[in-house]
């Protein structure tokens, strides 16, 4: 399944190359919900929530309220999901808050963990049904705090850990995402292997060929920098 991406930065969507270069902002939200209407579900993260950098809560509110969403971005408490959930989201994607530092060196600098306590509290408090939870990776280890921050953690690990709290996983490849050069897919075949759970995947992604390989692995592919720029077409509503 193709899972169209919108991501809200300043007020405006916009995508990122790998994170960090702005390439494309849009402020003409009418016309990419008119687009992105007839898909069951679309990806809607706030990337200033998600780098505590401010919030785009009332556009949050106003998508959900027009599309299927799965909402992420800054959700770091059982109370936060419930919010989001209550703002019309379908489902919530967590993220950096499944990870722990549990050195002395700080909240934010020392050895890290998977973080099972929050996400048990999560699953039981939200219900797994309703839980994504995200898997961004640069260089083979998981990325976090807007990507900016690498664990020592692999991917794989951290899914297999996580499965028992969540419905669905969503790993980025961070080192080709907004590139539209495509995404490892003996990576993704890995993750695959390792988790009984939704695999949704992003980074790169940028043909019809490499969503109908994902789908026939049983990954759905999440698009946004090829359909933003038109590389990709989707059909008309």
């Amino acid at each position: 399944m193709l899972i169209p991406s919108i991501d809200l930065m300043g007020g405006k969507i916009v995508q990122l190359v790998q994170g960090e270069r702005k390439a494309l902002e849009f402020d003409d939200f009418s016309t990419w919900i008119a687009r992105f209407s007839d898909f069951p579900l679309v990806q809607l993260i706030d990337l200033d929530a998600a780098m505590g950098k401010g919030s785009n809560r009332e556009l949050i509110r106003d998508f959900c309220a027009k599309l299927p969403c799965q909402v992420g971005g800054g959700i770091r408490s059982a109370a936060g999901a419930r919010a989001a959930l209550d703002w019309g989201a379908k489902k919530i994607i967590v993220g950096s808050s499944l990870i722990t530092f549990c050195g002395q060196s700080g909240p934010t600098s020392g050895p890290v963990a998977v973080n099972l306590a929050f996400a048990q509290e999560l699953s039981e408090s939200i219900g797994p049904e309703q839980l994504v939870f995200a898997v961004d990776s640069r260089g083979g280890r998981v990325a976090i705090h807007g990507w900016k921050t690498i664990t020592d953690i692999a991917p794989a690990a951290m899914v297999r850990q996580l499965e028992p709290f969540c419905s669905a996983f969503l790993y980025t490849h961070i080192d080709t995402e907004g590139l539209m050069r495509g995404i490892p897919l003996n990576i993704v075949a890995e993750l695959r292997e390792r988790t009984s759970r939704r695999l949704i995947v992003a980074g790169g992604i940028s043909s019809q060929e490499t969503i109908e390989t994902l789908h026939s692995m049983g990954v759905d592919a999440v698009v946004g920098m090829a359909i933003y720029s038109g590389l990709l077409n989707i059909p008309a509503p």
